[in-house]
């Protein structure tokens, strides 16, 4: 028979039982159970959260193989958001979970932050309209938001904290063409691009087209660190590094960054790295 108490008692040492209990009560919302998104919310799941409003429009496929925590043969085809609620229910059969099948949009958005405490982005890295809207709705509302990117073989972390700076002021995107977007939120993402150099195929990288190559262990990384700020910031123990601070570890090249660019992408360092890109690209 399931307890809570039984299956999370391992956490405790590293949290104090009043600190899993508080823990128990906060609500995540999650968008995107895709790479990133679907093993946010198990990792989450597993430090004991139970209470999630979860979100995506899309169905599983083969080509998610390679890095989503809920692709699997037999669940080609079904919808995302209903296969990572399931598997949620595996790992504790209490929990609270509220599944928006249709994804984020401007008529459910409110809906979709109701009595929440964080907000972790697991958005496809191209869904840039819907990212902006729900970013500026976590600005405006004061929800602490979180983002961690898996770059190559690594996780690029940003934190947007209530009385902050906000999305649109760190990254800049507002009005831009989508390829101009995707290059700015590349930018400003991991401005130390430490997986930038063992990239074994370019031809892979094809903005245009929507397309970038990915690998478990950078979605897996970026779980890990999410999760760990998402603790921090629910419990309000421990430092926690706000854009525009942003902080990237490399597991192929066993680094760790700490970048800090003050006005985002309108950093001198970033303003040159967005401009070579666009040259590469011919914008």
């Amino acid at each position: 028979m399931f307890t809570y108490q039984t299956a999370f008692s391992r956490n405790i040492g590293w949290l104090t039982h009043d600190e899993q209990q508080s823990l128990r009560q906060k609500r995540v919302a999650i968008a995107g159970m895709g790479g990133v998104g679907g093993s946010h919310l198990l990792t989450l799941v597993r430090l004991g959260v139970e209470k999630f409003n979860i979100a995506d429009l899309d169905t599983f496929e083969l080509a998610n193989f390679n890095r989503q925590a809920g692709a699997s043969l037999p669940t080609i085809d079904r919808p995302k958001v209903e296969v990572l609620a399931e598997m949620a229910r595996d790992i504790n059969p209490q929990a609270d979970i509220r599944v928006f099948s249709a994804g984020v949009n401007e008529q459910n958005l409110k809906d979709f932050f109701s009595e929440v405490d964080l907000y972790v982005d697991g958005l496809d890295f191209f869904a840039f309209d819907v990212r902006e809207r729900v970013f500026e709705h976590c600005h405006r509302h004061r929800i602490p938001a979180i983002t961690v990117a898996p770059m190559g073989m690594s996780a690029a972390l940003l934190n947007f904290l209530p009385g902050g700076m906000s999305f649109e002021e760190y990254f800049q995107v507002a009005g831009k063409p989508e390829l101009e977007k995707a290059v700015r939120f590349l930018v400003g993402l991991a401005p130390a691009l430490l997986h930038r150099h063992y990239l074994a195929d370019k031809s892979q990288v094809d903005l245009k087209a929507r397309k970038g190559p990915s690998t478990i262990m950078a979605c897996q990384l970026c779980a890990g660190v999410a999760a760990t700020e998402a603790l921090k910031i629910l419990l309000g123990r421990g430092k926690v590094w706000a854009a525009p601070h942003g902080i990237q570890f490399d597991g192929y090249r066993n680094r760790l960054a700490h970048t800090w660019r003050p006005g985002g992408n309108r950093h001198p360092f970033n303003r040159v790295a967005i401009a070579i890109a666009k040259q590469q690209l011919h914008l």
